[in-house]
C-alpha cells in the first residue's frame, strides 16, 4: 500500500462481508477481518465483487464505511468500490466516502443498460465528478465486463484522463484478459495506476510497470500475495507467482464469495462467516471439505497469520 491520496500501489482485497443471521452486516467481524488484512500489508478495497456489494444498499454502504473509520482504521488505507447503477446512489457515497477521507474510490460504471457507449459512460463519469466537486477524489475505474457487461476502453480512458487528470487516478483490469492489462499498460498515461484483477498476473504486472492487484483471494492468502508485490523483481519471483496461480486455481474452482467465506469461517471456526446473502448460495459441506482438502495438500493454512 502507497498512502499517498493519488499514487497507490500494492495490494488490496475486496473484503468478504460477514452477515448475521437476519442478514444484516456484522460489523464486528468485519473490523477483525479488515484489521487482519492491513496487519498483513493489503489495503481494503471495501465493497468490491467479492464483497457482496451490489446485495448492500447505500445507506449499509455508509454505516460500515462510518463503523470502520471510527473504529480507527486508516482512511487512507482503504479504496471503497462507489460505483452503483443509479447516478445519484454513485454521487451520495462517493460524497460520503470523501468526507471520512476515503478519497481513493473503485468505481464500476453504470452497469444495468447494455450496448452503452463510451460517451454515455464518459457523460456519467464526468457528472459524478462534477456533482462531487472535490480536488480530493481520486476515481479508480473498474473494468469488469464479465460481469458488468459494460467494457471501459483505453479510449474513453484517454477522454477521461484528459478531461480529469488528477481525479482519473488508476483502474482496476479484472477483465481477466492479459493482453487488456498489457495495452493499459502500454499507454503509459501519467499518474495513472493500473491495477490487475487477480495475483495471477501480479508479476507480468508489475513487471510492465503496473501498480499491484485487487485480488479476491487476498481475503485469505494476503501474505503470500503481498511478498511477491514486494520481492517481485528477487530470482524466485517467477516460482512464488507460481505458488499463487496454484493456489487461485484450486479456489476459483469452487463458487468464488461461498468459498473465501468459508475457508475463513473455517479457519476461524466460527460459522456466521459461512452465510451469504441471496441469491448466492452457501458452500456445501462436501464442497468446503473438498476445498479445504486440497488447499492443505498444497501446504496452505491460516493458521498462522489469523
Amino acid at each position: 500500500m502507497n498512502d499517498s491520496k493519488s499514487n497507490l500501489q500494492g495490494v488490496y482485497s475486496p473484503v468478504i462481508t460477514p452477515f448475521h443471521k437476519n442478514l444484516s452486516v456484522n460489523k464486528k467481524l468485519l473490523i477483525k477481518q479488515c484489521q487482519w488484512l492491513l496487519s498483513q500489508h493489503v489495503g481494503l478495497a471495501v465493497f468490491g465483487t467479492n464483497s457482496e456489494a451490489n446485495s448492500l444498499s447505500v445507506e449499509e454502504k455508509i454505516d460500515v464505511l462510518n463503523a470502520l473509520i471510527e473504529t480507527g482504521i486508516d482512511p487512507n488505507k482503504t479504496m471503497p468500490g462507489t460505483g452503483c447503477c443509479a447516478l445519484s446512489d454513485t454521487i451520495k457515497l462517493t460524497e460520503h466516502a470523501i468526507q471520512l477521507g476515503c478519497n481513493n474510490v473503485l468505481m464500476l460504471p453504470p452497469f444495468y443498460y447494455k450496448d452503452i457507449s463510451d460517451e454515455g459512460l464518459f457523460d456519467s463519469y464526468s457528472r459524478i465528478i462534477e456533482s462531487v466537486n472535490n480536488d480530493d477524489l481520486r476515481i479508480y475505474l473498474y473494468h469488469i465486463p464479465p460481469i458488468a457487461n459494460v467494457a471501459i476502453t483505453l479510449n474513453l480512458i484517454e477522454k477521461l484522463k484528459k478531461r480529469y487528470p488528477k481525479i482519473i487516478a488508476g483502474i482496476k483490469d479484472s477483465s481477466g484478459d492479459w493482453n487488456n492489462t498489457l495495452a493499459m499498460l502500454n499507454e503509459n498515461w501519467p499518474d495513472f495506476k493500473i491495477f490487475a484483477g487477480s495475483e495471477v498476473f501480479l508479476l507480468k504486472t508489475l513487471q510492465n510497470g503496473g501498480a499491484g492487484c485487487i485480488s479476491a483471494t487476498a481475503n485469505i492468502n494476503p501474505y503470500s500475495i503481498y511478498m511477491l508485490y514486494k520481492n517481485w523483481l528477487n530470482s524466485d519471483a517467477i516460482i512464488q507467482q507460481e505458488n499463487l496461480n496454484k493456489f487461485r486455481n484450486i479456489v476459483q474452482k469452487y463458487p468464488m464469495i461461498p468459498a473465501l467465506k468459508s475457508i475463513v469461517g473455517h479457519y476461524h471456526q466460527d460459522t456466521d462467516w459461512h452465510r451469504v446473502r441471496p441469491p448466492l448460495t452457501s458452500l456445501s459441506v462436501s464442497n468446503l471439505h473438498s476445498l479445504i482438502k486440497e488447499i492443505e495438500a498444497i501446504g496452505f493454512t491460516m493458521m498462522d497469520t489469523i
